[in-house]
């Protein structure tokens, strides 16, 4: 027996009154109990973002005034005007303090994102940096300051913001972990199971566990979906021990932990909570997979919880785009003596076209022609068709060389050149390849949701070939949502890179 199963035995034996008190975080395994952490003393975390703010101030302007110095002693060859440059200095780090503080990029600094964190330090030194240009200009003084100077400024203060906040960030995270510094106070309500799931997906050093509430009215929602009365004497009192409980814990934020069974429970008593001066959330544990990359977005006049989203931005997908228009072109004029030669070998060989055009699915489902060079004796497409394996008669000899050296994947340049392909993305099957695996992998079809590539992460990991199983499909799928969800410019780069010199992208090619 299992140890959840042993607790939950146990809890089932005790009086109610017993399983239905507060569990505390030192009675439960996966939670790091507040009492066994190390005796340092604990400093509230505003009392630090204070502090850091003035060192970020300080660090600004002594990096400000650093760069002016070098410049000058660099290209002017003398010492810059203090009168000028020590004011100035003071006054652009007071102007990203301000900024900084305006945006409240300190405001519970613990829960902040670090990429968040860093991006909001470089917007403010820009918007510091924009209203001091502006206020030279206006008050006739930008003729006294040099321009060298100030984008030397610019840059560097940039780089030391960049510096201190990311420190920064990697103190905190350590101070809170050991306790040094007073996390986020949580408390969860829920099934122990469901609170064991989520701590687990948290991992986060900024938050901790204080304790663990049973939902206030365990047989409420059932007896709800039942028709039955969620009876109305015994909730009142239930609920106001379960705020009591809260208040006496001094909780920054509680959490409930709906199930579809209790949803509309979770948020009644989430309403009662809220006279509590914290922060109230309601997670649905049957979908807190999907939820974990979620985000509220505007639709209109409404805010909507958007659990997916397209994978390239408009500007990814130009920058893409452009990079797949240069890179086809460079790569036919560099191989187009090849492809004249291999087009002659192919006429000399065997007997059909030096083409091969090939129905498969591309973005979105949609059926393009996939232009290759012929390697067989048959030229199977639609329904008829059977992939090649090792050994295959049906591959000629020149067809042979060609597909062990992805040359017969060239002429597809002309697929990414008309926009129906990408130099790289998940390699796009035939049709009937991909009807046969659809029913059976139900995340298939996401292969799709961008234009599929001449070599991709799949590849170039070493899945191609025959897919005759399941699970050599679903490797390939996995490979091919990982590129989906994780592209970058530099990702593709890599892939390309690979595909030339490793010797993973030619396994299994027959």
């Amino acid at each position: 027996m299992s140890i959840l199963q042993r607790s939950s035995s146990a809890a089932a034996l005790r009086p109610r009154r017993d399983r239905d008190r507060p569990t505390s975080a030192t009675e439960l395994p996966w939670i790091e109990s507040p009492e066994a952490l190390p005796p340092f003393p604990k400093v509230v975390i505003r009392h630090v973002a204070a502090r850091l703010t003035c060192v970020e101030f300080v660090t600004i302007a002594a990096a400000c005034y650093l760069a002016t110095i070098v410049y000058h002693l660099t290209v002017v060859h003398a010492w810059p005007v203090a009168e000028n440059y020590i004011p100035a200095s003071i006054l652009i780090a007071s102007l990203v303090s301000i900024v900084a503080a305006g945006s409240r990029q300190f405001v519970q600094l613990h829960t902040r994102p670090r990429l968040k964190f860093l991006w909001g330090g470089l917007g403010a030194v820009a918007l510091a940096f924009s209203l001091f240009l502006s206020a030279m200009f206006l008050a006739k003084l930008a003729e006294l300051y040099s321009r060298g100077a100030f984008i030397t400024q610019l840059v560097t203060v940039s780089i030391a913001v960049l510096a201190m906040r990311a420190i920064m960030f990697a103190w905190l995270r350590r101070a809170m972990a050991a306790g040094a510094l007073q996390a986020r106070r949580v408390i969860l309500i829920g099934e122990r199971t469901d609170c064991r799931r989520f701590t687990d997906q948290l991992r986060d050093p900024a938050s901790r566990i204080v304790t663990v509430l049973p939902f206030p009215s365990p047989g409420s929602a059932r007896r709800e979906a039942e028709g039955e009365d969620a009876g109305a004497d015994e909730e009142p009192t239930r609920t106001r021990h379960t705020i009591e409980v809260c208040r006496e814990h001094d909780a920054d934020d509680i959490i409930i932990l709906s199930t579809k069974r209790s949803l509309r429970g979770s948020a009644a008593l989430a309403y009662e909570l809220s006279e509590l001066p914290v922060g109230v959330h309601i997670v649905d544990m049957d979908a807190i997979d999907i939820l974990a990359a979620a985000q509220l977005v505007p639709f209109g006049n409404i805010l909507t919880m958007q659990v997916y989203h397209r994978p390239l931005s408009p500007v990814d997908r130009f920058i893409k785009r452009s990079i797949d228009i240069v890179g086809a072109t460079v790569a036919l004029i560099l191989f187009m003596p090849l492809l004249l030669m291999v087009s002659l070998w192919i006429k000399l060989d065997s007997r059909g076209p030096v083409f091969f055009r090939q129905a498969r699915h591309g973005y979105n489902n949609a059926v393009i022609r996939v232009l290759k060079f012929r390697t067989m004796t048959t030229m199977e497409d639609g329904e008829k068709f059977t992939q090649a394996v090792a050994d295959d008669p049906r591959v000629t000899r020149v067809g042979r060389m060609l597909r062990r050296t992805n040359i017969d994947e060239l002429p597809q340049l002309f697929n990414v050149l008309s926009g129906e392909m990408s130099l790289v993305g998940p390699r796009p099957h035939a049709t009937a390849h991909n009807m046969s695996f659809a029913s059976e992998l139900s995340r298939f079809s996401c292969r799709h949701r961008v234009k599929p590539g001449i070599t991709g992460w799949a590849q170039v990991n070493g899945y191609r070939g025959p897919t005759d199983t399941v699970d050599k499909m679903r490797s390939r799928l996995e490979h091919d949502l990982f590129y989906i969800e994780n592209w970058s410019l530099l990702l593709d780069i890599e892939i390309l890179i690979m595909t030339l010199f490793t010797r993973t992208a030619y396994t299994n090619a027959y």
